[in-house]
């Protein structure tokens, strides 16, 4: 999913035969050249756009080896969970955000 202005955290579509925990996996390795364990999973959320659904699962990821490299975005950012409210993310993202927020 593309939306000008907007963070978004990342991730991707899953391919065929994939779960989306494997689809996390793959796309932080293609977009960040990081190898992470994915962890519990945070929301599960159906977002109308104007023009399209999202089906977003948000999951908790650690990275376990190497250190974060833009390879497919202008721009990537690791912020506190208590200064995520103060970036602008997609709306289909504020779910997981809030949960975030409310977890200890």
């Amino acid at each position: 999913m593309v939306l000008a202005n907007y963070w978004e955290f990342p991730g991707g579509k899953i391919e065929p035969g994939e779960t989306p925990q494997q689809a996390l996996y793959r796309e932080i390795l293609e977009e960040f050249n990081c190898v992470i364990q994915v962890g519990e999973p945070v929301t599960k959320t159906l977002y109308e756009y104007e023009q399209f659904f999202v089906h977003l699962e948000t999951y908790l990821a650690t990275i376990i080896k190497g250190t974060p490299q833009i390879l497919e975005h202008a721009e990537a950012k690791w912020a506190p969970r208590q200064q995520l409210l103060k970036l602008s993310f997609a709306p289909a993202h504020l779910p997981s955000i809030e949960k975030l927020l409310a977890e200890p």
